[in-house]
């Protein structure tokens, strides 16, 4: 966690209920409780989308794939030759940020971009052999994460999660 958002739990608005409440599972950071209540959504769901993101960085970093770029690769990886644009749409994801990260992922010789066929404008993605070769390796740490995530979680207890975050994506853009 960021020193600020400590700062937040602790001299901000949660602060005085949480100091209030029976917590549990208190996190420290740099040796110091951070007292979070229990019952707070947007807390548990922050900590645990921080604590992803955080393994998963770690995890794809030694293959050169920053975190996030695991999902152009999918994408890739099912269909190659996509544009920034058709990537952007099957990810929920603006263009620009699509087309910023292939830049990067250029860089890295993950893919590569081709003129589109027809009109100049456009650019097709392609996976180069490096970034083809990477499909089972990140296949690998992505179930590894998924297992270390999930590990104290029986069969329908996975379900459940899996079924929780599927209805809260739906909630926030069925509007």
């Amino acid at each position: 966690m960021s020193a600020s958002f400590v700062k937040f739990l602790a001299f901000g608005p949660y602060a005085e209920r949480a100091m209030a409440e029976d917590l549990s599972d208190e996190p420290q950071v740099a040796g110091q409780t951070v007292r979070v209540p229990k019952d707070d959504f947007q807390t548990a769901f922050w900590g645990a989308k921080h604590a992803l993101s955080v393994a998963t960085a770690a995890a794809f970093s030694r293959h050169g794939v920053h975190e996030g770029q695991q999902f152009i690769l999918r994408c890739l990886w099912t269909t190659d030759g996509l544009t920034p644009g058709e990537v952007a749409r099957q990810l929920g994801l603006a263009t620009p940020t699509v087309t910023r990260a292939a830049t990067r992922m250029e860089a890295a010789g993950l893919l590569r971009r081709e003129p589109y066929p027809g009109d100049r404008r456009l650019v097709r993605l392609r996976l180069t052999d490096r970034g083809r070769s990477l499909e089972r390796v990140i296949a690998e740490e992505t179930d590894l994460l998924t297992e270390r995530a999930l590990a104290t979680l029986d069969p329908a207890g996975r379900e459940a999660v899996i079924r929780a975050l599927r209805t809260i994506r739906q909630n926030l853009t069925s509007r």
